[in-house]
C-alpha cells in the first residue's frame, strides 16, 4: 500500500506539471493553438512572442509555481504517508531517508509532466521555467549562484557596465 501511495504521490507531481498554461493562455485570450505559431513550443518564451509581455509574465509564474508546488507537496506527503496506520511502510522505512529521495522522484516527475503533457499528445514545453521552480524549491541558493556567475563575467566582458 506504501508503494500505490508514493507512485499517486508521483502522479500528482506529474498531472500538476502536464498542466499546460502556455497553451490555455494562448486559447483563452487569442483563440489560437500555440504550437502552431512563433517556435511552436508552449512555454513562456513563445507566450511572449506571440501574445506578448504580461501573458507570458503570467505562464512564466505559473510555470515556476508548478515547479514550487511539486516540490512542497512531496515534502509533506511523504512524511504524512509515513505516519498514517492504514499505510504499512516497508520494514526499515525511514522517512528522513525515503524523503529526499521523494522530492527528487516529485521533481522529475513535474518537469516531464510539463515538457510531456499528457494533455497535448505528450507533446509542451522546454521546463525551462519548470525546472527552475523545482531548483528554487529545493535549494534557492543553487539557482540564485549561476546568475552572480553570469553577471560578474558580463561585467568583466564589458558587455554590461
Amino acid at each position: 500500500m506504501f508503494w500505490i501511495a508514493s507512485g499517486v504521490g508521483l502522479a500528482i507531481a506529474y498531472l500538476l506539471g502536464s498542466m499546460p498554461t502556455g497553451y490555455l493562455a494562448g486559447r483563452l485570450l487569442k483563440g489560437i493553438d500555440l504550437r502552431a505559431h512563433g517556435s511552436g513550443s508552449t512555454g513562456a518564451t513563445n507566450v511572449l512572442r506571440t501574445l506578448g509581455i504580461w501573458p507570458a509574465l503570467g505562464v512564466l509564474l505559473v510555470d515556476l509555481a508548478k515547479g514550487v508546488a511539486a516540490i512542497v507537496l512531496a515534502r509533506g506527503f511523504c512524511p504524512w504517508v509515513a505516519t498514517l496506520p492504514s499505510i504499512a511502510a516497508p520494514t526499515g522505512f525511514d522517512p528522513q531517508t525515503w524523503t529526499p529521495w521523494a522530492v527528487c522522484l516529485a521533481g522529475l516527475a513535474v518537469v516531464v509532466g510539463h515538457s510531456r503533457s499528457i494533455w497535448l499528445k505528450f507533446s509542451g514545453g522546454k521546463s525551462a521555467a519548470t525546472g527552475l521552480g523545482v531548483l528554487l524549491a529545493m535549494s534557492w541558493r543553487s539557482a540564485w549562484a549561476p546568475r552572480r556567475r553570469s553577471a560578474s563575467c558580463w561585467r568583466c566582458s564589458g558587455w554590461f557596465p
